[in-house]
């Protein structure tokens, strides 16, 4: 299998976005924070669409479309928490201004489909640096604000207090999901960011509590996912996403089964 350059280039890739996933993922998770996430990656198939209609890179029109409309998110502050309607609305309305944008340009329809449903077995050499570079921005950053943003998120009232900006976190960790949104949709696609996003991350918060324990078993359990997806991908010839979509969701299932079970033990002993 890793005798041809292009699965190896997918290995590759696959390590890069999944730990990046996983651990950006793990907090994303935390501050309640997904659907705003998944909205992103609506946004950014817009942008890519979008540049390709202009002639310019439809994987920079996704990057700087997806980091605009985080940092735009993370402006609203405590206004976009709860407001599922409005970020509903955001993520139709970007969906459809990119098949508008496909429309005008049909040539680019091959491409579309490979943004909706990933195509890490296309991933080429310049792409590899593009998602290394980002990759390590984004954890650098992410290390950067690690303190104030848990804090922020677990306690954001005594947070403010103590003169933490809410708002200057919530943008700077949304223009992170951004830009990690761009580059897992080189994996799994617009429609299944939730794949390695979430998945990972909701699997390991049911596993412990411990914050460092969790951030390293998010960033695990999807380069697992990916990387035994990939795997399977190529001796089944079915599509990545699909395999990496269903490890992600029966290990969540698996998961909230075994925690279901365990909590009901002590019920039936105590009857």
């Amino acid at each position: 299998m890793l005798e041809f350059d292009f699965m190896q280039n997918a290995f590759i890739a696959g390590g890069l976005v999944s730990v990046l996933a996983g651990v950006v993922g793990f907090f994303l998770v935390m501050r309640g924070q997904t659907f705003a996430g998944h909205a992103l990656s609506h946004v950014g198939f817009a942008g890519a669409t979008g540049a390709a209609l202009l002639g310019l890179s439809p994987m920079w029109g996704l990057i700087w479309v997806t980091l605009l409309g985080g940092v735009s998110m993370g402006a609203l502050g405590e206004r976009l928490q709860g407001s599922d309607i409005v970020i509903g609305t955001i993520l139709s309305l970007a969906l459809g201004l990119g098949m508008l944008f496909l429309h005008f340009f049909t040539a680019y329809a091959t491409q579309a489909t490979a943004l909706l449903f990933g195509n890490v077995l296309g991933v080429n050499t310049d792409t590899l640096w593009t998602l290394a570079w980002l990759g390590m921005a984004c954890l650098l950053l992410l290390a950067i604000m690690a303190r104030p943003l848990v804090f922020a998120s677990l306690q954001p009232e005594l947070a403010e207090a103590k003169g933490v900006s809410l708002r200057q976190v919530s943008m700077l960790f949304l223009a992170i999901v951004a830009l990690t949104t761009a580059e897992c949709i080189q994996i799994v696609g617009v429609l299944l960011v939730f794949t390695l996003m979430v998945g990972p991350a909701a699997t390991a918060q049911k596993l412990t509590s411990h914050l460092g324990t969790g951030v390293l078993l998010a960033a695990l359990l999807a380069l697992a996912e990916a990387w035994l997806g990939i795997t399977l991908a190529f001796y089944t010839d079915w599509p990545t996403s699909f395999w990496i979509t269903a490890l992600s969701s029966s290990a969540y299932l698996a998961v909230t089964v075994l925690h279901m079970l365990r909590n009901r033990r002590p019920l039936a002993s105590a009857a």
